[in-house]
C-alpha cells in the first residue's frame, strides 16, 4: 500500500471499483469493494495520496470523508474521463472506468470539481425541492385548466385570475360541472394551495440564507440577480477564486459558443450548455429581466444594454449581457 500514489475510484451504490498505481503509473491493484470496506481500505493509503472519483450523487460525500483521512480527494466530471478509457465506448465496465479515472487524474491540465461542503449541499437541497414544487404547481394549474375546458370554461392565462375565479365556478350551479367534477376541482385547488405553502417555506429558507451570508448579499447586489439566484450561485460555486476571470466562469456555466474551428477559420455556434442547467436558467432569466427594464435605469451597463437592444433586438442584446461581465 505504501507504493500507491494515485487511485481511481468508480463509485456505485453497492460496489466501488478501485484502480491504484505507483509513481511510475504501474498498476498495483484493481479490485471491487463494498462501500463499508472502501474507507477501511483507503485508511491504509499513504498520507496525501490522490484519490480521484467521477462526479456523481455521492462523490462529494466520499470526498469529504477522504479529506478527513488526510488524502487528496479529487472529483472529475464524467465527460472529461471518457476519453481516457482505452477500450472506448464498447469497453465500458467498472474496472475500465476506474482505470480511466486514475489516468485522467494524472493529467496536469485536468479540471477538477471543487468539493462541496455539507452547508452547500444542504442549501442546494432547498433549491432542488423548490424547483420540483414549481413544476408540480405548474402541472396542477394546467390540470385544472384542462378539466374546466372539458365543460367549456376557459379563463385568462394568469394563475391569479384562475385562482380568483375557481371558487365561484365551483359554487355556480348554472354551469355544466357535475358533482364529481366539483369535488375533483376542490381537491386540485387544495393541492395548489399546499404547493404554494411548500414554495413559501423554500423562499423563507432562501431569505434566511441571504440574511446569514455576506457572500450571498454581495451577489444579490448585481444587476438582474435576486435572492434565489444569489443563493443558488453561492451554494453551487462556493469559492469564486477558482475562476481566473468572468470569462472562465461563463465557460463553466456553458454560456460560451460552441466552436468548430480549423485552419485559422473560426466557426462559432450556439452556447455549449455545459455546466449547471439550473444556474444557467436563473442567470439567463436575470439577464433578460435586466435587458427588458434597462430603459428605466441610467447606470452605464443599463444604458449600454438599452442601446444594444434598440440596435439589435432583445435576443442579441441578451447575448451581449452574458458577455459583458467578462469584459469588466
Amino acid at each position: 500500500m505504501n507504493k500507491i500514489t494515485r487511485v481511481g475510484a468508480d463509485l456505485a451504490k453497492h460496489v466501488i471499483q478501485v484502480h491504484a498505481v505507483d509513481a511510475a503509473g504501474q498498476r498495483i491493484t484493481s479490485r471491487a469493494l463494498v462501500p463499508g470496506k472502501f474507507m477501511a481500505w483507503c485508511a491504509q493509503l499513504p498520507p496525501g495520496c490522490l484519490v480521484a472519483m467521477e462526479a456523481s450523487s455521492s462523490a462529494h460525500h466520499w470526498a469529504r470523508r477522504l479529506i478527513a483521512l488526510g488524502l487528496d480527494a479529487r472529483i472529475i466530471a464524467a465527460h472529461l474521463v471518457a476519453p481516457y478509457r482505452l477500450q472506448g465506448k464498447s469497453g465500458k465496465n467498472d474496472a475500465n472506468d476506474a482505470a480511466a479515472i486514475c489516468e485522467a487524474a494524472s493529467r496536469p491540465q485536468m479540471h477538477f470539481v471543487p468539493v462541496k461542503s455539507v452547508e452547500q449541499q444542504s442549501m442546494l437541497c432547498i433549491h432542488r425541492l423548490r424547483e420540483g414544487f414549481k413544476e408540480e404547481r405548474t402541472a396542477c394549474i394546467n390540470r385544472i385548466r384542462g378539466l374546466l375546458a372539458e365543460f367549456g370554461l376557459v379563463f385568462p392565462q394568469q394563475p391569479a385570475a384562475l385562482r380568483l375565479a375557481l371558487p365561484d365556478v365551483m359554487e355556480d350551479a348554472s354551469n355544466e360541472l357535475g358533482a364529481q367534477a366539483r369535488l375533483a376541482l376542490q381537491r386540485a385547488l387544495m393541492q395548489w394551495q399546499e404547493l404554494d405553502g411548500h414554495l413559501a417555506w423554500c423562499d423563507e429558507r432562501i431569505a434566511a440564507h441571504l440574511k446569514d451570508s455576506a457572500q450571498v448579499r454581495q451577489a444579490g447586489q448585481l444587476l438582474g440577480v435576486g435572492p434565489v439566484t444569489a443563493s443558488a450561485v453561492v451554494a453551487s460555486v462556493g469559492d469564486f477564486k477558482q475562476f481566473r476571470n468572468g470569462a472562465q466562469f461563463g465557460a463553466w456555466l456553458g454560456l460560451v459558443p460552441r466552436q468548430n474551428s480549423s485552419g485559422g477559420k473560426n466557426h462559432l455556434g450556439a452556447i455549449t450548455k455545459r455546466g449547471d442547467m439550473y444556474l444557467r436558467m436563473l442567470l439567463i432569466q436575470g439577464a433578460k429581466s435586466a435587458v427588458m427594464t434597462a430603459h428605466r435605469r441610467d447606470d452605464p451597463i443599463s444604458m449600454w444594454a438599452y442601446q444594444l437592444r434598440e440596435r439589435s433586438g432583445w435576443q442579441t442584446s441578451l447575448s451581449g449581457v452574458h458577455r459583458f461581465p467578462c469584459k469588466t
